[in-house]
């Protein structure tokens, strides 16, 4: 909780330490701007937050140090403002109320103890929980919070820094494939001319001039484990600036087949100022068998469904 709070964000594992499903890992996914998050620790509600972003693939914050040691280094960050007052409420105070309030399953907390569930993360609750630990801590109701917070780019662009000052200072990659890497970083350099090679057009626009369309990688690069993959053309899209954009915040993805995924989170109202719905889109084309592998990462640990 320390950590989380200081840093701005919450951090899980993608899954439990065997590989199942976490509905409350899941949930990180589910977050959405706006969200109200409360942060339970030491059988107190300490801070109250709201979601500033979606969240986006990320390891283990270094600062967590030994923290977690079973768990898995990727995991899901969801950027949090937080309300710089803390609080101090104990939900076994209010169960009279709150345990009417409380989930049936997947709850925080348990309705007939108020003590925390041993291996809920985020979990989901009514809008009414979050009132009444607001009431409690005379804070303001939730449509008057406002907090400066960081986004998912602020995030990705240090993580990024981070794997760039890294790679500068590894001195067992030759001097000209360390420059080729921190050129892909921005799509530029070897990994642009291999990625033309094997897409050449816009896969939504159908725009096909070289000097405006940008060299995207599908699995982020700083989500990849080797120079092959930051290199590899069929790791990229060439795309224009907004499908860009809109690709790399997971608001827009695309099938095996080709085919472009549009998130539920990107309205039809900005989705239409984007000209998505009366540009005409290029037929679909086969995509290389090498990137389809790529592409199963962006929609599962990129893509907001």
């Amino acid at each position: 909780m320390r950590q989380e709070v200081d840093g701005g964000y919450l951090w899980s594992p993608l899954t439990e330490a065997h590989g199942a499903r976490s509905r409350f890992y899941d949930n990180m996914r589910r977050a959405a701007p706006g969200d109200v998050v409360l942060s339970y620790a030491n059988g107190h509600v300490g801070r109250v937050g709201i979601v500033a972003d979606y969240a986006i693939s990320a390891p283990k914050p270094e600062e967590f140090g030994g923290i977690g040691t079973y768990w898995n280094d990727s995991g899901w960050l969801l950027p949090i403002g937080w309300v710089g007052v803390p609080l101090a409420v104990r939900p076994k105070d209010l169960l009279e109320q709150l345990s009417p309030l409380l989930p049936s399953t997947h709850s925080p907390i348990q309705p007939q103890t108020g003590n925390g569930n041993q291996k809920a993360y985020l979990a989901e609750v009514d809008r009414s929980v979050v009132e009444l630990i607001l009431i409690e801590a005379r804070l303001p109701s939730v449509d008057m919070l406002t907090v400066p917070a960081h986004t998912a780019a602020d995030f990705a662009t240090a993580l990024d820094n981070a794997v760039e000052h890294n790679i500068q200072l590894d001195m067992s990659i030759d001097a000209t494939v360390r420059e080729q890497l921190v050129r892909a970083r921005r799509g530029q350099g070897l990994f642009r001319e291999r990625v033309l090679d094997l897409e050449p057009v816009c896969r939504i626009t159908g725009l096909a001039t070289p000097t405006l369309l940008i060299a995207s990688h599908i699995k982020p690069w700083r989500a990849c484990g080797t120079v092959a993959e930051r290199l590899d053309g069929a790791n990229g899209l060439m795309l224009a600036p907004h499908a860009d954009f809109l690709f790399d915040r997971g608001l827009l993805g695309f099938e095996d087949d080709g085919r472009p995924m549009f998130s539920s989170q990107l309205t039809e109202g900005d989705a239409d100022k984007l000209g998505l719905h009366v540009v005409q889109r290029p037929p679909a084309r086969p995509l290389h068998d090498s990137t389809r592998g790529y592409l199963n990462h962006h929609r599962t640990k990129v893509f907001v469904p």
